[in-house]
């Protein structure tokens, strides 16, 4: 198992704490850990965790290109989202937003956004390769800080849409 610091509640920081507290409003119950390297990408994540790339749940943000509404896409770490599929599955084509729109529309930084508890919610798409496991991980709210999550509580939680997103 790969080294890690459990940290206790209270001594979490303040993004990550946010995300607990989101957790529990959705009926989750999640325990973060704080990792003492990066896990800002779907790589060093599973590094950190100890899994495969394949259960790092990327939360990734998209924009309609006709109506600028944001759209959470939950994918399988070892996967890259087909754009033009998913467009078709929006019924709109979709545009990467800027980092600074990443950060007013969830209120966190690319790296560390979580998949739920956002500042403002947006229709959530989960890739149904993550459902293939028992277990994923996710952010939770800070570059080094991931929870372990069953795949389908977290569809449920958050209200997604499983769909082929690759």
């Amino acid at each position: 198992m790969p080294e890690e610091i459990l940290a206790p509640e209270p001594s979490l920081p303040q993004s990550v704490a946010k995300v607990v507290e989101a957790a529990k409003a959705l009926g989750l119950s999640i325990a973060p850990r704080l990792m003492p390297a990066s896990t800002r990408t779907a790589q060093e994540a599973a590094a950190a965790c100890g899994c495969a790339v394949a259960q790092i749940v990327k939360s990734l943000i998209f924009t309609g290109a006709a109506t600028g509404r944001t759209y959470l896409l939950l994918v399988s770490g070892a996967n890259r989202v087909d754009e033009k599929a998913a467009a078709r599955r929006l019924g709109e084509t979709l545009k990467r937003p800027d980092a600074e729109r990443v950060r007013e529309t969830t209120g966190f930084a690319i790296g560390g956004i979580p998949p739920f508890g956002h500042a403002t919610p947006s229709p959530v798409w989960l890739d149904e390769d993550l459902l293939r496991f028992d277990l994923v991980w996710a952010a939770a709210g800070h570059p080094n800080a991931v929870f372990p999550v069953d795949p389908k509580q977290l569809a449920r939680a958050t209200g997604a849409t499983a769909a082929k997103l690759n």
